[in-house]
């Protein structure tokens, strides 16, 4: 598409020779990742968020789950092998992830963080998430992940 930039998230999946697809919405009609999904023409499922959270350890971990689930937090915190674990505030995004609340990516945050990517990505050819920009997002592979981060896939969301 003419005059959209690039995000760093798909300048790391060029230098990873991961191929990719845009996905791109305009406008503030949207009250959550569903209504995202939607504006865009994709699968719900086949659409993930971003969440950030913090462990009893005080260790930061990354959970990518459906926009139309929510995180378990109990399978979270077993998921990563802590007591617990809590979201983050989100004054605390920006300065730890380098990222927006909205605009979210598991891939190029500041600092690596241990990700965790619901089961359920598995089933599809290719998963959509944020590219790092509100308005953007990016379809891969979900094992095309593991090229650039260190991801897991494990039972996270609440059924």
């Amino acid at each position: 598409m003419a005059g959209i930039k690039k995000t760093n998230v798909m300048r790391l999946l060029e230098q990873h020779g991961v191929d990719y697809e845009e996905h791109h919405y305009f406008g503030d009609d949207v009250a959550n990742g569903v209504d995202v999904a939607q504006k865009m023409g994709n699968d719900p499922n086949q659409q993930f968020k971003t969440l950030v959270t913090e462990g009893k350890s005080k260790e930061h971990y990354v959970f990518v789950v459906p926009v139309n689930s929510e995180l378990d937090l109990k399978k979270a915190a077993k998921a990563v092998g802590e007591k617990s674990i809590g979201m983050i505030k989100e004054k605390e995004l920006l300065p730890l992830t380098g990222y927006r609340h909205g605009g979210c990516s598991p891939i190029g945050m500041k600092k690596d963080f241990k990700t965790t990517v619901h089961q359920s990505a598995t089933a599809f050819d290719t998963i959509i998430f944020s590219a790092g920009k509100v308005g953007v997002s990016v379809e891969i592979a979900p094992h095309d992940l593991e090229k650039l981060i260190d991801v897991q896939f494990a039972d996270v969301a609440k059924a």
